[in-house]
């Protein structure tokens, strides 16, 4: 016998998509405790098949709690700083808005978010910084699937941007979300100084030592005799640095001590090779229903990844080690850093 309850929310089906895209919260939840209780009454063993999302909100996993209160207004925010243009631009922005707004982690959003909060500030005033980042990010995601680049036709599970718009719009979309995201920034981050300090932190995470510089490695490629150091390298840079901005920014939003914003650097800095470490293996392990992308693009391009460098087993220790550290860096917050331990825990079990 076999009990299935379908659900869809907002137009998306949340069997097809992340759930951290479900725009209600309470929806999985509910749907977790009707199978429990079958499955209970039916004597069957826990279902292997829910995924890891969902088992760790059965376990009450503090982020994913968080995550659940936070990620409607998130999406709600994405929505009003990007609104639907009928003018001439109308094309641009669609484009914009087609990859912005489908639906994703929110990792990033998130830990600025998060940081604010745990630094004792205001998750409200933290929300501008929070689609900044995530503009920035899809700008990367947009740029990242053209045929120059990674050449990916899929991207969370849908075609990509120029699979949809064509390459010249898709790169201007991908342009206008990065400016948008000063914008942003600039115009609704206070006092002043607080926005200027967040800029400067999202144009450094952005630029050659950061993201766009990890990435034109990435495209040079490390050669035959790659070693791990220019790999860790390569990935602080394009995928580390806008993670350690994230939370820089909320704390500064928040206006950390210096020891509280040392200590988010150093969890961003591990937790952002560790999410890379845990990529890399998604490519070698993965299903691209899951992914919401290719899977197996890296070995078949030749890049040197982690689990071609070190082997699988290898890599996971790595990045066990990582996420390590990483605890111990947030020590400084005592039990209110209970969210980023248990995001750094769900790292080394994700599926997606």
């Amino acid at each position: 016998m076999v009990f299935v309850l379908s659900l869809a929310v907002a137009g998306h089906s949340w069997k097809d998509h992340s759930p951290v895209g479900l725009p209600i919260a309470g929806v999985p939840e509910a749907w977790m405790i009707v199978r429990a209780l079958y499955a209970s009454a039916s004597g069957l063993i826990w279902d292997l098949h829910i995924p890891i999302y969902y088992r760790n909100v059965m376990l009450n996993n503090p982020f994913e709690q968080f995550t659940q209160a936070h990620l409607p207004a998130i999406e709600h925010a994405l929505d009003r700083y990007c609104p639907v243009d009928a003018s001439s631009n109308a094309p641009l922005n669609e484009a914009m808005r087609y990859s912005l707004l489908l639906p994703g982690k929110r990792i990033r959003p998130l830990l600025v978010l998060f940081a604010a909060d745990i630094c004792g500030g205001s998750i409200e005033q933290a929300m501008p910084a929070a689609c900044a980042v995530e503009m920035v990010h899809v700008f990367s995601l947009i740029h990242d699937d053209l045929p120059a680049m990674d050449d990916d036709d899929l991207r969370r599970g849908k075609p990509s941007n120029h699979k949809v718009y064509g390459e010249a719009q898709a790169i201007l979309a991908g342009d206008a979300l990065f400016a948008r995201a000063f914008e942003v920034l600039a115009s609704q981050i206070h006092p002043a100084a607080t926005a200027l300090s967040c800029i400067q932190e999202l144009a450094e995470a952005a630029g050659p030592n950061g993201m766009a510089g990890g990435q034109s490695m990435d495209m040079q490629g490390l050669g035959d005799d790659a070693k791990i150091e220019m790999l860790d390298l390569l990935h602080r840079r394009k995928t580390g640095a806008l993670i350690r901005c994230a939370l820089r920014m909320g704390g500064i939003i928040a206006n950390a001590s210096q020891d509280r914003l040392a200590a988010l650097t150093k969890y961003g800095e591990h937790v952002g090779l560790a999410f890379q470490i845990t990529d890399d293996l998604l490519d070698v392990e993965g299903t691209a229903a899951k992914a919401g992308k290719t899977i197996g693009k890296d070995q078949a391009q030749g890049k040197c990844t982690y689990p071609a460098l070190l082997g699988v087993e290898k890599s996971r220790k790595r990045a066990e080690m990582l996420i390590e550290n990483a605890m111990k860096a947030i020590s400084v917050f005592g039990k209110k850093a209970e969210a980023l331990e248990s995001l750094g825990e769900s790292l080394l079990t994700r599926d997606h």
